[in-house]
């Protein structure tokens, strides 16, 4: 039985902060300008919470400029959406980003619509999809960007593979099918997305030379749901109960035991596609700033 190799998202996305240090240098030295993003976090959800500190952390690490903006659970649709204005127009900003999910009582679209196009650093907003769909993007949503770095990264080309996207949602499935399968250097495969009205999603995972698992299933997927030698992209981040000092574990939606020695390639959870995520969010603002003197 082969050995199963371990994508590291860590391992890449030290590559990209090291990539973006000359880029920074330029911005600051010669335009005095310093990358700033304001990252938007309504409530009090753990997870947001979380995700929320690690990318702040993250752009004070690369001496950046970013600010966190917390709103009680109960803001309103229209203090959401002055808020937002405001950092609009804020120059000290050059990309905005509001933690997703949103308390029940605001529309996400709309304040996703309510963001500057060119602040979009998360890639949601319309107009920023409605570019990546015609093949000329503006900001690419930071997973999907994240994904495709790490098969880059690894020399793993998805040309004439059969790329099977779990999840259609415009944050990682959608974006991640259109960026498989353009006509581009590591890209160009044939895609299939698949979603919970998939019938019999067991004959299409297992035609997968490629499997992105975006399904939000703790560890679903397992060796009866592949075939031997195909790359697995796991995207989940599943909280589940164990008996450590946390109280819980993070999994993915791949059972990852289950599939050594069947898989070619794995990311890991945590370490494979999180690490990415924030990596390419930085590398969005740095975009977004760069923009401004070109």
């Amino acid at each position: 039985m082969a050995e199963t190799n371990i994508l590291s998202g860590k391992v890449v996305s030290d590559a990209v902060y090291a990539a973006l240090e000359n880029r920074i240098t330029t911005l600051v030295d010669h335009h005095s300008a310093v990358p700033g993003l304001a990252a938007v976090i309504v409530g009090d959800d753990p997870a947001s919470q979380v995700y929320v500190r690690n990318k702040t952390r993250t752009f004070l690490d690369m001496n950046l400029h970013s600010e966190t903006i917390r709103l009680p659970e109960e803001t309103s649709q229209k203090e959401l959406l002055s808020t937002i204005q405001t950092l609009n127009n804020d120059p000290v900003f050059h990309g905005i980003l509001v933690q997703l999910p949103l308390p029940k009582h605001i529309d996400t679209d709309e304040v996703i619509n309510a963001i500057a196009p060119e602040k979009d650093v998360d890639g949601f907003h319309p107009e920023s999809l409605g570019r990546l769909t015609a093949g000329n993007p503006r900001f690419i949503p930071c997973t999907p960007k994240g994904i495709m770095r790490i098969l880059e990264h690894y020399h793993m080309d998805p040309s004439s593979k059969h790329a099977v996207v779990l999840g259609r949602s415009n944050i990682v499935g959608r974006p991640m099918s259109i960026l498989l399968s353009q006509k581009q250097e590591y890209s160009n495969a044939t895609t299939t997305i698949c979603h919970s009205g998939t019938s019999d999603l067991r004959s299409m995972t297992t035609q997968a030379d490629i499997l992105v698992a975006a399904l939000g299933v703790p560890e679903m997927i397992d060796d009866s749901y592949i075939k031997e030698g195909v790359v697995i992209i796991d995207v989940g981040i599943n909280r589940v109960p164990d008996e450590s000092e946390k109280g819980y574990k993070l999994v993915g939606d791949v059972n990852f035991d289950a599939v050594q020695g069947i898989a070619q390639s794995i990311t890991p959870v945590p370490g494979g596609v999180g690490p990415m995520t924030i990596a390419m969010l930085v590398e969005n603002t740095v975009e977004a700033t760069e923009r401004l003197f070109s």
